[in-house]
């Protein structure tokens, strides 16, 4: 990832809603949920969740797929490991006992 790159992931996470949503969909992991089921859980009228999902498509976020009469949108995980790769790439000073706990703290997620 570039630092570009990296400024769009980062501008679509810096709006409170949009970062509440992709955090919902990481949850919601490896099946997504539908936009109309999106907004209903965040409390946002559909056409503003809309905008904000789309922001995030735009950033590379999030995927979608149509399904019969709605669209299901999913985290594109490989996006949100590689920026995060991009923010820690050569931690330290490459001191990687610098890093241990960072590490251990990303480990036991699942």
């Amino acid at each position: 990832m570039d630092i570009d790159s990296a400024l769009t992931c980062l501008a679509g996470l810096s709006q409170k809603t949009r970062l509440e949503t992709y955090r919902l969909l990481v949850k919601h992991e490896p099946h997504g949920l539908p936009a109309g089921e999106i907004a209903r859980l965040m409390d946002v009228p559909q056409n503003t969740m809309s905008a904000h999902l789309a922001t995030l498509a735009r950033a590379g976020l999030v995927m979608s797929e149509r399904h019969s009469r709605s669209i299901v949108y999913r985290a594109d995980l490989g996006r949100l490991r590689t920026l995060t790769l991009f923010l820690v790439k050569d931690c330290c000073g490459g001191g990687t006992e610098l890093c241990e706990a960072l590490v251990s703290e990303l480990l036991p997620c699942c």
